[in-house]
């Protein structure tokens, strides 16, 4: 699985010059049009299996959508002009920002579904679990279903039948965020990041508030979950929901901070009537890992704190000695771990707060994705995007904002207007994205690439700047496949000598040579290396970057 994850909104942004914390009217906004069935060729031939739409359902935002029935948002608790896509203003419909015809937005995503399907890529998109916008209201809920919070007792802090958290008779004061804030709350409610106070910071997730799924947060946090909260209910039923358009899976935002028995109860019921869905975790503390795969029934878990933590800091000086650990304290569940080097609330890696230089990233790369492990990449990442704009609410920080209406400069001429001709590309980035392309292909392509894995680095203490590891399979009637894969993390290029362990050849059945003939597969080009335990194999490495012979 290679996920291609897109910021929906910004891919079919073309305006060339955008006003900083400017309107839609001023910057513009992509559509869901925008992704034609050229423009998911040109993801499919990357190597992608699968895309995930980021920021598909209604969120909060300043933009007036009240012409259509939607209820207007006080913008002092929407962030950025445009919204967090992770602020749901209603959890069964379509943000109408995205579609062209907002009357039509559930039948335009529809549609993208099944081009995407068309494509042979599949659909992903948000599941957006912990936390709501502050003025959540469904107006296109299916008869019967009761809004959250409708029935909430508000004069109690805690309660099963509650969907939220309130503090009663508190209002909610602003003032640490706003001056002369007009937004009203009596009483308040807690954040979605589990602050019970009717004062939030700035740095707090004001926007939102949290939903409650049966732990008394302020009572030890406690469970009570017998009888089964009503929140539970609501939720599986709008994964439910989404499930019948035909997506085949879910990327579900702050997991960990639902608890495990709720996934444990909803997902098995979810799978019984859509067995196909993938459901991935954002789950940042390892030592809740387990839990959530075996209980809580995830397929994918983000490597976060783990292998890309490490991948960065190798990038900056760290031994590669380090990479080893990463997978060994996952090991028993690697292919449950999604790995990447971006995504929407990492620094871009060419930014200046990251590595200045996109290619510096190449043989974090090649570890990243060559490991037995699915793998993601954010749109942008694989032509250079810098993310050094000033778009509005975050300033610049080296992140494609989230909150604002604007135009992502590479992915805006990478698509010259839907021509996808390469025309406005400098060749440096027709370089990167065609280097991505040919490792990508790699992944889904290479026989190898679906058996064993082998680190070769217990051998070769030495390296420090250098990470090797062998991948091999066995395929019945055709003999072993396997690949050498050294990335070099120097910024010069390096001339390593590289043991080769008997208990390598032992382990995998390759059979061991006293010169071997092997083809660089990034570059095609032949090389005749020793290939046995007895002497080293010797190779020349290209700067920031690496080999995989095969």
């Amino acid at each position: 699985m290679t996920i291609y994850q897109v910021f929906t909104r910004l891919f079919g942004a073309d305006k060339e010059t955008c006003v900083p914390s400017g309107s839609k009217k001023q910057n513009g906004c992509g559509t869901m049009q925008d992704f034609t069935a050229k423009a998911l060729e040109q993801i499919r031939a990357l190597g992608c299996t699968h895309i995930w739409y980021t920021g598909i359902i209604e969120h909060a935002s300043k933009t007036d959508y009240s012409a259509y029935g939607i209820l207007a948002d006080n913008p002092d608790v929407v962030k950025g002009e445009a919204g967090s896509p992770y602020a749901i203003r209603d959890y069964y419909d379509v943000d109408p920002d995205l579609a062209k015809d907002p009357t039509k937005r559930i039948r335009e995503f529809e549609l993208l579904v099944e081009r995407t399907h068309k494509a042979g890529l599949k659909v992903i998109i948000d599941f957006v679990p912990n936390h709501v916008a502050r003025q959540y209201h469904s107006d296109a809920k299916p008869a019967g279903v009761r809004d959250l919070g409708e029935d909430d007792n508000t004069a109690c802090t805690f309660s099963t039948d509650n969907n939220f958290y309130y503090l009663p008779a508190e209002q909610l004061h602003l003032d640490n965020i706003l001056s002369d804030s007009t937004y009203r709350e009596i009483p308040a409610k807690a954040t979605g990041n589990d602050n019970f106070t009717a004062w939030p910071g700035k740095n707090d997730w004001y926007e939102t508030v949290k939903l409650n799924y049966g732990i008394d947060i302020l009572g030890g946090r406690q469970g009570h979950f017998s009888p089964t909260p009503d929140t539970w209910h609501k939720m599986l039923h709008i994964l439910l929901y989404w499930a019948a358009k035909g997506i085949d899976g879910f990327r579900c935002d702050m997991a960990e901070m639902v608890p495990v028995e709720f996934w444990e109860w909803a997902l098995p019921q979810v799978k019984t009537t859509y067995p196909h869905i993938i459901f991935i975790a954002e789950v940042y503390n390892p030592s809740l890992y387990r839990d959530y795969i075996h209980r809580g029934h995830f397929d994918y878990l983000y490597d976060k704190v783990g292998l890309y933590d490490t991948l960065l800091n190798v990038c900056r000086g760290q031994s590669t000695q380090d990479i080893t650990s990463c997978w060994q304290a996952v090991d028993d569940i690697r292919g449950k771990m999604l790995n990447f080097l971006e995504n929407h609330d990492e620094q871009r890696l060419a930014s200046d707060f990251q590595l200045g230089d996109a290619r510096k990233a190449l043989p974090a790369l090649l570890v990243s994705s060559l490991m037995p492990s699915p793998f993601m990449l954010y749109f942008g990442q694989e032509l250079g995007e810098r993310g050094m704009d000033a778009e509005g609410f975050s300033g610049m920080d080296g992140r494609t904002s989230i909150f604002d209406y604007w135009s992502v400069p590479t992915i805006r001429r990478w698509r010259n207007k839907g021509h996808f001709d390469y025309k406005l590309l400098t060749s440096e980035e027709i370089s990167l994205q065609g280097t991505y392309q040919r490792i990508l292909q790699l992944r889904e392509q290479a026989e190898w690439a679906a058996g064993g894995f082998y680190d070769l680095m217990y051998a070769n203490p030495h390296l420090h700047s250098q990470y090797a590891f062998v991948r091999h399979h066995s395929a019945k009637g055709q003999g072993k496949h396997f690949a050498l894969i050294i990335a070099n993390f120097s910024d010069s290029e390096e001339t390593i000598s590289l043991n080769l362990p008997r208990h390598l050849f032992e382990y995998t059945g390759i059979k061991e040579k006293k010169r071997l003939s092997l083809t660089n597969l990034l570059t095609d080009r032949k090389m005749t290396v020793s290939f046995n335990p007895e002497e080293p194999l010797t190779i020349t490495l290209p700067a920031n970057f690496g080999v995989v012979l095969g």
